[in-house]
């Protein structure tokens, strides 16, 4: 009867806290009682890994912050400073870069199950979705430029030349970004202002994007209405999600202590020269498949438009038309197209390591096409496969 009695009281306690305190008030209908699928599997596992990721790389980022110096000549030295001289500057740096990437890697991956279980049909959460992968591009560039070594230098001035080709305003549009007439240490200043702050306002959307998802609920792999037999969030999901934070992190550990140079480019490991341009000017991985598509096209105008529409066109399939199935884990037609989009996607991303000569170039111009073409073929295969489920005669 004791033990009855005191399960009760922490029971009793538990709840009144909760409804009781303001704070926690607000929280629990985002993080213990918001009622969730009871099939969910572990691909709707990286929206909490991406709040990990957002978390670890602001911190990581405010921590260097105070050590760096956003001067033409000082910025590299002052990356050094951090990496020799600055108690665990070594981990905050090594933990901060591979991070972007594993920040890149989760949201590829929540892009995928997105497309693959027609989540994009939650409109507004998918555009602020949207929104956030562009603000997450910019603010990964920017930062890409601060260490101001080889590839950083002429990254900046590769895909900053790239608004040139804006009619009319491309040339001012330019010399705007670069504060002169060149990349120099106005570009880094503007650069570094634009990567403190721009994280802070990337947490408000993300914010907004968990507020329309719990307006509408999390779709489920059998994509059908749940909501008769949901469960609430906590304690089912939050452990879950807690094993796939252990996972992440160990992993990320796992490449900082051992591997910590893995993603990164050699040539960014020697200062910005102006004078002396790399042999093979690169961005990181997660933009390789964006910059195969830019430079498999010869007019710099047309190319310009690819790379912008290869990731604006995630804003059109909310418009597709809705088909009876929702997700494409019944129908193996659309499995193919999409199983084939995602090794294209793969192959953009390796091109875009190769050197522009064949057969590279031709590799890259045909698998730009394949990846453009999957958007025109994708919504297609969903009525193909309902036409060869209810017609009569072809049983």
């Amino acid at each position: 009867m004791e033990l009855k009695f005191v399960l009760q009281m922490v029971s009793f306690l538990n709840y009144s806290l909760r409804f009781r305190n303001r704070f926690l008030k607000l929280l629990s209908p985002v993080l213990y009682d918001l009622p969730a699928p009871v099939n969910l599997t572990i691909f709707w596992n990286f929206g909490s890994l991406l709040g990990v990721c957002l978390v670890v790389q602001i911190v990581t980022g405010l921590l260097m912050a105070v050590h760096y110096t956003p001067e033409v000549g000082q910025a590299f030295d002052s990356v050094v400073h951090i990496m020799r001289d600055v108690n665990g500057g070594w981990f905050l740096r090594s933990l901060h870069a591979n991070g972007a990437s594993f920040f890149f890697g989760c949201i590829y991956l929540h892009i995928g199950r997105g497309i693959f279980y027609h989540s994009f049909f939650m409109v507004h959460t998918w555009m602020v979705g949207c929104t956030l992968l562009i603000v997450l591009m910019a603010i990964a560039f920017t930062g890409y430029v601060l260490p101001w070594g080889q590839m950083s230098f002429w990254g900046a001035t590769v895909i900053t030349n790239l608004f040139s080709a804006i009619p009319y305003i491309g040339s001012s549009l330019v010399e705007w970004l670069w504060g002169g007439f060149c990349v120099g240490d106005a570009t880094l200043k503007r650069f570094f202002v634009f990567h403190f702050l721009a994280p802070f306002i990337l947490l408000v959307l993300v914010g907004v994007h968990i507020v329309f998802l719990h307006d509408t609920g999390s779709g489920n792999p059998l994509g059908i209405d749940s909501d008769a037999e949901a469960v609430p969030f906590h304690s089912y999901y939050i452990l879950k999600d807690l094993v796939g934070i252990v996972i992440m992190v160990g992993i990320l550990f796992l490449v900082v202590f051992c591997e910590p140079d893995f993603f990164s480019d050699p040539t960014n490991y020697m200062p910005a020269d102006p004078m002396k341009t790399p042999l093979h000017i690169q961005p990181e991985w997660y933009f390789l498949f964006a910059y195969t598509i830019l430079r498999s096209i010869p007019n710099k105008l047309g190319g310009v438009l690819a790379l912008a529409g290869s990731v604006a066109i995630l804003y059109l399939l909310p418009f597709y038309p809705k088909s009876l199935w929702r997700g494409s884990q019944y129908n193996p037609l659309a499995q193919f197209v999409f199983w084939v989009f995602i090794g294209n996607f793969i192959v953009l991303t390796f091109i875009g390591m190769c050197p522009v000569e064949s057969p590279f170039d031709l590799i890259g111009m045909f698998t730009s096409v394949l990846y453009f073409l999957f958007y025109i073929v994708y919504p297609f295969t969903w009525f193909l496969w309902e036409y060869f489920v209810f017609d009569e005669n072809i049983f």
